[in-house]
């Protein structure tokens, strides 16, 4: 094997590839980051920032758990910019059928130590004034968090950095091969491993992953302080936030500490325009409005979009590239790369190091998805 410049070179400056720098750096490698366009921006800027506690599988809650923990550890050195808010979560069941699922996931979290409490109609009411009155109740999670994750992203490369990682930016990746990566201008980086945290443009460097594109829209509004106190999601947002098939609009809206409300959330997949799409911005706030009334009666000032990298059982791909010993993916994370960067990036750097995690590496391995080698220019041997 040639000597390289780099211990690792990591493809993507969004929030996973900012983490994974952050803790490959603390762990002494050598690092180069390479970003085509900015800091934070992709599907990081298109992130509403909710460290949340999921629970569609064990696996899914195990890794969001256990970044939930890293961040909480984190947030007394998280600078300002980073809006580090423990807000909680009001899961809000509309019906007695979503009632039924409160007892369920309240379940759920008790037996794995998190703790939560079950709202009644009157409770939920207290806690949110300005939800629409007679809903059945919710699930309330105040370990919860919100953070702002473009300057999360920012502050972990800042971290890299400090300890001596390099940023190319400006340049897209036009190959990876065995020894590195080749950028647009013809730069070649040399690196001993190559990590793929491009989100839903991975894909594109390293053919064959299953990775889909979800487009997702979010809302903005001026300032209204004290008008929300938690994030509040509906229960409904379960029946279809991870479907790959259809098109799809759910309530989720987040108090910021600006006084600003960021509301979603929308889902849609097989689009590749990146614009605004009127039809369904109208529906998503329709939505919000029915859970909250009073949001009408606010002024929006910026909608925008992005592209969130999904997998079909709905977990990322963290590990060895089959059939390409030198390249390792971050990717995946769908709508939940905010909140799993952190654990995302120990799991990562645990396999670089031949060390054991703290949780079970084996349901992340891109093998599950992928039995056999990918071909294409992740693989491509000699460095130019």
């Amino acid at each position: 094997m040639k000597s390289a410049a780099y211990d690792v070179a990591i493809i993507g400056a969004g929030i996973v590839g900012a983490a994974c720098a952050a803790e490959c750096a603390r762990e002494g490698m050598s690092v180069a980051v390479i970003e085509s366009k900015i800091i934070g921006g992709g599907a990081t800027a298109a992130g509403m920032g909710h460290i949340v506690v999921m629970d569609d599988s064990e696996a899914q809650f195990a890794l969001t758990r256990y970044s939930q923990i890293l961040w909480d550890r984190l947030a007394e050195e998280l600078p300002p910019v980073v809006e580090y808010e423990k807000c909680g979560t009001i899961w809000v069941a509309a019906d007695e059928e979503e009632m039924a699922e409160v007892t369920r996931k309240k379940n759920f979290y008790e037996d794995r130590a998190v703790t939560v409490e079950a709202l009644d109609s009157r409770s939920l009411e207290e806690a949110e004034p300005n939800l629409r009155k007679g809903f059945a109740g919710g699930l309330r999670v105040p370990g919860d968090s919100v953070i702002y994750p473009p300057s999360a992203a920012r502050f972990l490369l800042e971290r890299a950095q400090a300890r001596g990682a390099v940023l190319f930016a400006g340049q897209p990746v036009t190959r990876l091969t065995e020894d590195g990566v080749k950028l647009g201008d013809g730069t070649f980086i040399s690196a001993a491993l190559t990590v793929n945290a491009a989100g839903s443009w991975s894909p594109e460097l390293t053919p064959g992953l299953g990775i889909q594109k979800r487009k997702g829209h979010l809302l903005i509004t001026d300032r209204y302080p004290g008008f929300v106190h938690h994030q509040l999601v509906e229960l409904g947002y379960l029946k279809s936030a991870h479907s790959l098939t259809s098109d799809s609009v759910a309530f989720n809206l987040q108090p910021r500490r600006t006084g600003q409300l960021l509301i979603g959330s929308s889902r849609q997949y097989g689009v590749e325009d990146s614009g605004v799409e009127t039809a369904m911005l109208g529906k998503m706030i329709e939505r919000a409005c029915y859970y909250m009334p009073r949001l009408a009666q606010l002024s929006a000032i910026r909608a925008w979009t992005g592209f969130r990298a999904a997998t079909a059982d709905k977990l990322p791909l963290i590990g060895p590239c089959p059939g390409c010993e030198r390249l390792y993916l971050a990717t995946g994370h769908e709508g939940l790369g905010i909140t799993t960067s952190l654990g995302t990036a120990k799991l990562l750097v645990d396999q670089l190091l031949n060390r054991e995690s703290e949780i079970p590496i084996a349901p992340y391995l891109p093998v599950r998805v992928n039995h056999r080698p990918l071909k294409g220019a992740a693989c491509d041997e000699g460095s130019n």
